[in-house]
């Protein structure tokens, strides 16, 4: 299957921890990073997702928010350091490319967003993803 989902990131989850409707899945990504998804409890069983299970996290461009520096005081638990290497920018939206560790991620931000927080090829970003927009897939 191929996606239009641009943020496909390779990990291994390290944990599951299921509520009765909800569960939350822990995994490491290639780069090191860790990332969190919250997904429904029903994904956990029928994906079969338990700790060494190789996943795909996966995110659309939309739920990335870039910040300047590493942000405290939020309920994000995914905050993904990183460096832009390009932007792509139209009239009202800005496609913002960012390096990471062990891949790349974008960001679908507003034009304004990129002038207000200085963005450049070059930038120190952090990448914030709430754990409800992380999706997980395995092969």
């Amino acid at each position: 299957m191929t996606l239009s989902i641009r943020n496909q990131l390779p990990g291994t989850i390290t944990s599951v921890t299921t509520g009765e409707a909800m569960a939350t899945v822990r995994a490491r990504l290639s780069g090191g990073q860790d990332i969190t998804a919250a997904i429904t409890a029903d994904a956990v069983t029928d994906l079969k997702l338990v700790e060494g299970t190789d996943v795909q996290a996966v995110v659309k461009a939309t739920e990335v928010s870039l910040a300047t520096g590493p942000v405290s005081g939020l309920s994000i638990r995914n905050q993904l350091p990183g460096t832009v290497t390009s932007i792509a920018t139209g009239e009202a939206m800005a496609s913002v490319k960012v390096a990471i560790d062990g891949g790349d991620l974008t960001a679908a931000i507003t034009k304004d967003a990129v002038a207000e927080l200085g963005l450049a090829p070059g930038s120190a970003v952090v990448a914030l993803v709430k754990s409800t927009d992380v999706s997980l897939a395995t092969a």
